[in-house]
């Protein structure tokens, strides 16, 4: 029997026959991606909620910047054990200043809307942000996104709107503090897939949560409210926020930089599911008509435009 073009019994096994793999490159850069995206949302909710319950009774910039020296430090001892510069030059990049400016966005009023509205209205909110990334992927990366994808965006932001109901006698100026950080956080995982490769996902996080402190002293001082001695409950809220924190920040710079960013990035609205989930469970909130249907409304369209990036392998 003949040996197929390529082949042949004499060659070495790793090369034995030049054939493309069953299962496309990209095909597997974009499941790796899937599932830190995944892995990444679930540990931003816990975040979220040991924050938001941190905050009860602690002022909120010292509960930040609590936040932020923790975070900080446990990814300079990630950095420490490699080849790590987390001072370079290129830590200094144009793209980076921006990346910095996004994050202090996103932290700073994200932080605020968890604590001063309802986690799971925030949660719903922030779900917009992989909209943004896939409209900022087309502007920044030239991504193609045809005009179904635009479609399903314009869907995804009414029902945003089904969330904030401006127009509506209940609505909460509060609400537009999540609207801002939504922004940021855009912003910032747009920034993250151009950082240079030269910078590892612990200098990253170093530089996160170097901002998150910049956020936290902000608050402080714009409030004037004096630092507080916490509790030992609150303390272990803001240990378990960093430990959740810093394994996020990980898992969302690794999925970031794996696949395509359109069939990527919708997979955050699960963090909607564990959000919703938790402000349920422990904070006894109650979901209104109009949330529920903007946030199935949000994610319908996100899994849209993964499925629409999937079937054309992109």
């Amino acid at each position: 029997m003949p040996w197929p073009a390529g082949c042949g019994p004499l060659l070495p096994l790793e090369n034995h026959c030049k054939m493309k793999p069953l299962i496309p490159t990209h095909t597997n850069a974009n499941l790796r991606g899937i599932l830190w995206m995944i892995a990444a949302m679930a540990a931003f909710a816990i975040e979220d909620a040991s924050i938001k319950a941190a905050a009860h009774g602690l002022p909120t910039g010292q509960t930040l910047l609590m936040f932020g020296v923790g975070g900080a430090v446990l990814f300079g001892l990630l950095a420490s054990q490699g080849e790590s510069q987390i001072f370079s030059r290129q830590a200094f990049s144009r793209v980076m200043r921006v990346r910095a400016v996004c994050e202090l966005l996103g932290r700073l009023f994200y932080f605020l809307a968890i604590t001063l509205t309802p986690l799971s209205s925030a949660t719903a909110i922030l779900q917009a942000t992989p909209l943004i990334v896939v409209l900022g992927a087309t502007l920044f990366f030239r991504e193609t996104v045809g005009w179904v994808h635009w479609t399903a965006i314009a869907i995804g932001l009414l029902g945003v709107l089904l969330i904030l109901r401006p127009t509506a006698g209940d609505f909460s100026a509060l609400s537009l503090l999540a609207v801002i950080g939504t922004l940021g956080f855009a912003g910032r995982d747009l920034a993250s897939r151009a950082a240079p490769k030269t910078l590892t996902t612990a200098d990253l996080g170093v530089y996160g949560f170097l901002t998150v402190m910049v956020a936290g002293a902000l608050i402080a001082v714009g409030t004037g409210q004096p630092f507080a001695w916490p509790s030992a409950r609150q303390c272990l809220g803001v240990a378990s926020a960093i430990a959740a924190g810093v394994f996020a920040y990980a898992a969302l710079m690794k999925a970031m930089r794996s696949g395509a960013i359109a069939t990527v990035t919708p997979f955050r609205y699960t963090r909607l599911i564990f959000g919703i989930s938790l402000g349920v469970l422990l904070f006894g909130e109650h979901l209104d008509g109009p949330t529920i249907v903007g946030s199935v409304v949000v994610m319908s369209s996100g899994l849209f435009i993964a499925w629409q990036g999937r079937r054309t392998g992109k």
